[in-house]
Order: C-alpha cells, then sequence, then structure tokens
C-alpha cells in the first residue's frame, strides 16, 4: 500500500477529488491512503500565524519555516518517508517516469505552497524531492497535489481492473499512446482502420507501434530526443 501525506492550509479542498472515479477505488480496496494535514494546527500563537512578509522587501506574503518544521518534525516522528515533496513551479516537471518511482515507495509526504511560496530554508533542509505540473503559477499546491495523486493512484497494482492498461498509456515508453477506436466500426461515413478489425494481433500491435512512433514524431518530437 501507498501512504500519502499532505500537508495543507485548505485541506477541505482536496476531499472531493480523492472520494471519487479511480482513487476513490484504490482507498476503498486499501491500495492507496491518504491523509490531509492541516497545517494551521502548527500555526504560531493564539491566531495561529502561518505566513509573514519576506526579508528584503517585495509584494507576497511567505510561509514560515517555524509552522512547516514543526509540521514535518512531528509526522517524521511517527512515520518513515521515502520522499519528502514540496510542490512547487520551480521544481522538476513531473513526467511518466517519475510517476513511476514514486508509485513504487511506502510512503511520501507532499507539502503545498501558497502566497510566494515556503521558507527557503524549508527546502534547502527537509524536502527530498521538488515536483511541477507545468511552466506556469497556480493559487497553491493543492492542485498539483491532486494530479500527482492521481498519476500515482492510477499505477498501483490492483487498482486498475486491467493492469495492462496503465502500460499502454502515452509516455510509458517515451511515446504517445496510438489512435483508440470503439463500436461501431462505422459511424457518420467514419470508419475504424481494417487492421483493428483484422483480429491478426500481430498486426495490430505492429500497426499500433507504428502509430505511436509517428505521432510523437509528429505531435511530441521532443520525446524521442530523450
Amino acid at each position: 500500500m501507498l501512504t500519502i501525506d499532505i500537508i495543507t492550509l485548505l485541506p477541505e479542498l482536496l476531499l472531493s477529488p480523492f472520494d471519487h472515479s479511480i482513487i476513490k477505488r484504490a482507498r476503498q480496496q486499501k491500495l492507496l491512503e491518504i491523509n490531509l494535514i492541516d497545517l494551521r494546527l502548527y500555526g504560531i500563537g493564539k491566531h495561529k500565524q502561518l505566513d509573514d512578509y519576506q526579508y528584503g522587501g517585495g509584494a507576497g506574503m511567505v510561509l514560515m519555516v517555524e509552522p512547516i518544521h514543526k509540521c514535518i518534525i512531528d509526522l517524521q516522528s511517527r512515520n518513515n518517508y521515502d520522499a519528502i515533496i514540496y510542490l512547487t513551479p520551480d521544481g522538476k516537471t513531473l513526467n511518466q517516469g517519475t510517476a513511476n518511482h514514486l508509485s513504487t515507495h511506502q510512503r511520501i509526504m507532499l507539502l503545498c505552497g501558497h502566497y510566494k511560496g515556503i521558507d527557503h530554508r524549508i527546502r534547502e533542509h527537509l524536502v527530498t524531492h521538488e515536483i511541477s505540473i507545468g511552466d506556469y503559477v497556480l493559487s497553491g499546491g493543492e492542485t498539483a497535489a491532486i494530479v500527482l495523486v492521481d498519476a500515482l493512484g492510477r499505477l498501483l497494482p490492483g487498482v486498475l481492473n486491467d493492469e495492462s492498461s496503465a502500460l499502454s498509456d502515452s509516455f510509458q515508453d517515451n511515446l504517445l499512446a496510438p489512435p483508440v477506436y470503439s463500436r461501431p466500426s462505422e459511424y457518420n461515413g467514419w470508419t475504424v482502420p481494417d487492421v483493428l478489425l483484422s483480429g491478426h494481433d500481430a498486426k495490430i500491435e505492429q500497426w499500433r507501434a507504428e502509430q505511436s512512433l509517428q505521432r510523437t514524431k509528429d505531435l511530441r518530437p521532443d520525446l524521442l530526443e530523450d
């Protein structure tokens, strides 16, 4: 089982996304455990302060070092973590290889940032991985956490009805997936390629391999450079 602990200012924002579809199934089958940790419980003073102005001036608030440090240390005192991941737009861009690797872990921690980010000392001394879901800025790390959890959850053995499905997804072999079709074989004058109706497994696999390569050349040639 993979356990994911998510440190967040807005735990209520993450309730619905993890209670539906494949992630819900993974949780029900005890293949995935998700724990939401409210960072405000570790806030400073009676007002549970979490953010402050940044040194050196400039617009935007920063999540303070002390509450995050107290939270992470508390969690580490009770659990062993394979990775402590900070979700940030300047991290390493998430790809399928990273998802595959992280899905083999037993327990990981996700830290969701807000405002201008977190005090950099947390990144220097406690975070083990920094992950981005793209070159853009979101209001907080919760959206990125949803993406990462979904990418990991569907890879866990037993989650998908057909475990081979995840292995044929785009990016698993650094290629885009081939086109897919379903019934009827003809609709509105649009037809399914004959080879897919042939029942010849070897020819079908060859066609799919050729289509994957061609689609990657046409749409994502950068993947072939890797």
